[in-house]
């Protein structure tokens, strides 16, 4: 075999791959919608008929998915030979905690609803592409905002507010005093929760303009028993909430931004003097490098589908897209009238931490 066509055999093998990854993240769409994995999550070994059952599925629909589960290993058969409607299936707990358990760092099954939400918005995608117009975080509707929320809860529940913001000196001594927070760009509010979970004397200032995502998270709040200290709003503070807040944080959202500048300007205001302004985003190469790294391609597939179409959705956007490289911020950052940004060492696979340098 000639070079050339090895490097195009292997190639095809790739976008073979890819394909079946492709099919892959639809079933576990379908598995986390159905109800399926919660149902397998016990470590019962299910038929078909019976997980049909306590799902209220049509059995026959229940059988091809856990066929499926089965031949990409996702499941296992109790024994392979046994008639089609005997095969009981098992879902192992190490994929339960990957499918399942919503509590777990490793529960990456919400990023199937982020590509279902994009997936069916495809032709509006290809318009947008041809016309320079964008698609919506609206139009990518509910699917996006639970996949977003969803895929991010473990990490404000968890780390954030018990490892990675204790670890900031001026953050730590400011809230366990009691301080006040402004959470930017809040979403289903799982940041704002966290922090005020994780710091039983704070308050926090929930902000997101998506009035549905607005709705969601004072019903989270409610859920958790403390409404008492978070509000949720979709405008930001008023004038006299300037100069107030002891931390002001933005976390996966600045890139997210048309006007991005304008949003860190308005930070700048609420912040008190001797406050802290965070933002958390992710964690891309410094510079462009191609092949880049997994996250990397994540990040950029994102940006492809969703991100940078959200952006460009609205008039006068600057575009920056998922890949907010350290120097886009720092620019943005100075724009607003900041000196600059610092990085915090925080270890995290998929996001950095920046402090916003006051002037």
């Amino acid at each position: 075999m000639t070079t050339s066509a090895a490097v195009t055999e292997a190639f095809t093998e790739r976008v073979f791959r890819s394909v079946l990854g492709a099919a892959e993240t639809q079933a576990i769409y379908l598995g986390m919608s159905l109800g399926y994995y919660t149902a397998l999550s016990d470590g019962e070994s299910l038929t078909a008929a019976e997980l049909a059952r306590r799902t209220e599925t049509a059995p026959r629909y229940a059988r091809e998915w856990l066929e499926h589960q089965a031949v990409c290993g996702y499941v296992h058969v109790d024994d392979v030979s046994a008639d089609q409607e005997e095969r009981r299936f098992t879902l192992p707990p190490e994929h339960a905690e990957v499918l399942a358990r919503e509590s777990s760092l490793n529960y990456i099954a919400p990023f199937s609803q982020l590509f279902a939400a994009t997936s069916q918005r495809l032709e509006d995608l290809v318009h947008a592409y041809r016309t320079g117009t964008g698609v919506s975080w609206e139009q990518f509707g509910t699917d996006a905002r639970e996949g977003q929320a969803a895929a991010n809860r473990p990490l404000f529940l968890g780390p954030l507010g018990k490892e990675y913001l204790p670890s900031i000196p001026s953050i730590e001594q400011a809230l366990r005093a009691g301080g006040t927070v402004a959470d930017i760009g809040c979403g289903y509010g799982w940041s704002s929760i966290g922090i005020a979970k994780a710091y039983p004397d704070a308050t926090v200032d929930g902000i997101d303009t998506d009035i549905a995502s607005i709705v969601k998270a004072r019903a989270v709040a409610e859920s958790y028993g403390v409404s008492d200290r978070v509000s949720f709003s979709a405008t930001m503070p008023g004038p006299d909430r300037s100069a107030q807040y002891d931390l002001v944080c933005a976390f996966e959202c600045i890139h997210d931004m048309s006007d991005p500048v304008s949003v860190l300007r308005e930070m700048r205001r609420l912040v008190r003097p001797d406050g802290t302004v965070l933002v958390m985003d992710e964690r891309v190469a410094h510079e462009f490098t191609a092949p880049g790294d997994e996250v990397e391609q994540l990040m950029y597939g994102y940006s492809l589908l969703c991100c940078l179409p959200d952006g460009l959705s609205h008039e006068h956007s600057v575009g920056t897209g998922t890949v907010m490289r350290p120097a886009t911020l720092d620019k943005y950052a100075r724009q607003a009238g900041f000196s600059g940004i610092e990085i915090y060492d925080i270890e995290n696979d998929f996001f950095r931490f920046y402090r916003l340098v006051q002037s």
